[in-house]
């Protein structure tokens, strides 16, 4: 077996470069979503911020240019739970990057609930946007990115992984709906799917299941809870939204050129457990 000089290898820099590339990200105005579209055009790719609320989104690429004034940021409305509205976005994607070679799907959005108070309506809700709004999405965007031998990246939760315990929740404003987790570990199984499948066409899939990274909003009306939720990680505290910024640069770019169909939980240990 021979073995390629270390000293003529890519450079890691290289690697992480996304220059010349471009990113569609289904909710790339959220709070996570933010972060890994500042990741990526950090790397020199230009990215298309995407949403059911365009004026977010809007309002988002404006603050990436003026941070990284080096950065290619567009906005987009789509709604990931109407088939005609993914597909004309992924269209209009391409058309404003040139086509793109990277998607991530971080759309979400539902009621807080118990398994007492869920309905029916709030539990189709949340699969067709945390679920089926994924599969739709890779559907419609596969052969643009087959195109560039692209990557997908779907971001699921660390309760797709594990069940969240009761005791940490105190009132139903601030619990885990059941649908949630369950969608979470449909789109976990989906990645692995989409990897073998979508390996022939050159494309790689990979998904990152994050921690507890409350919205501030919840951590001042509800700091008891945010004490329990730091009590019960093995790092003693809840993460910061800049920390999925190193796991995505990592999945989006060569530097991960042969990894598919892996989740990377960045939960402080939470799932170590």
């Amino acid at each position: 077996m021979s073995y390629v000089d270390p000293a003529r290898s890519p450079r890691l820099a290289e690697l992480l470069s996304l220059e010349g590339r471009a990113a569609l990200i289904i909710g790339g105005a959220g709070l996570l979503g933010s972060e890994i579209s500042f990741a990526l055009a950090e790397l020199g790719a230009a990215v298309v911020l995407a949403g059911r609320d365009g004026e977010k989104c809007r309002r988002r690429a404006a603050e990436l240019v003026a941070a990284v004034p080096a950065a290619r940021a567009h906005a987009l409305a789509i709604d990931i739970t109407r088939p005609e509205s993914i597909r004309a976005g992924v269209a209009e994607a391409a058309r404003l990057a040139g086509g793109f070679h990277i998607l991530v799907n971080c759309g979400w959005s539902g009621r807080k609930n118990t398994f007492e108070s869920i309905s029916d309506e709030d539990w189709n809700n949340d699969i067709e946007v945390s679920l089926n709004g994924v599969f739709r999405t890779v559907k419609a965007a596969a052969p643009v990115l087959a195109e560039r031998r692209g990557v997908i990246l779907n971001i699921a939760s660390m309760y797709g992984v594990v069940a969240p315990d009761p005791a940490l929740y105190d009132s139903t404003s601030f619990a885990n709906p059941p649908s949630y987790g369950a969608a979470k570990a449909g789109v976990i199984q989906l990645t692995r799917y989409l990897a073998t499948f979508l390996a022939p066409q050159g494309i790689r899939v990979n998904c990152i299941s994050p921690g507890p990274f409350p919205f501030e909003t919840t951590q001042k009306e509800n700091p008891g809870f945010i004490q329990r939720l730091a009590a019960k990680n093995p790092l003693g505290r809840i993460g910061r939204p800049h920390e999925i910024k190193g796991v995505a640069a990592l999945l989006c770019s060569d530097a991960s050129s042969y990894m598919t169909g892996q989740n990377i939980s960045v939960d402080g240990g939470w799932t170590a457990w």
